[in-house]
């Protein structure tokens, strides 16, 4: 059975505040935010490769939503409105080290037109787990490392093991 220290709920209550400011700067295209998250030398890994470093990551974060924009789009040819959504998160804390695996979803306004209503068809569209490294740096939480695995792209899937014992396996 996992034990918790006297700090986890604290610890944790400040890593899921970490992960809702990340994706709250992903979804309203606030980039500066968005590399806060990470440390100076973190690395995100994701669909397009691994970047390192917060400049590094805010360039390739916006230079991913601007080819989003082109590839959903409403059923006006609007670039859709993309939000992200983290469900169930598991979190390891070791002193200044944390660990997190979680499972995120989007959902897009790029769905039909309802009859007779201006109102487009939410859409449930990408899923996958985030992999996390964090440590605390001067009291506040950051990411390391994050690696975004997506269900649906050959080579970025969690595969067929329960992603939570690799992140235990980690020390």
């Amino acid at each position: 059975m996992t034990k918790y220290s006297a700090t986890y709920a604290q610890d944790r209550a400040e890593i899921e505040d970490l992960m809702a400011r990340y994706l709250f700067a992903m979804d309203y295209n606030d980039f500066d935010t968005y590399a806060e998250t990470f440390t100076e030398d973190g690395t995100l890994e994701y669909a397009r490769g691994a970047v390192t470093g917060r400049e590094n990551i805010r360039a390739s974060a916006k230079a991913f939503k601007e080819a989003v924009g082109s590839l959903y789009q409403d059923v006006d040819g609007n670039p859709a409105i993309l939000r992200h959504v983290l469900c169930q998160s598991v979190i390891r804390v070791e002193g200044d080290k944390a660990w997190h695996t979680g499972f995120w979803f989007e959902t897009a306004n790029d769905g039909p037109r309802l009859p007779g209503s201006d109102r487009l068809t939410p859409t449930l569209g990408t899923f996958g787990i985030y992999e996390d490294e964090l440590v605390r740096v001067d009291g506040e939480w950051k990411f390391k490392y994050r690696n975004i695995k997506n269900e649906f792209l050959a080579g970025r899937d969690s595969g067929k093991v329960n992603p939570v014992l690799a992140m235990d396996a980690h020390s």
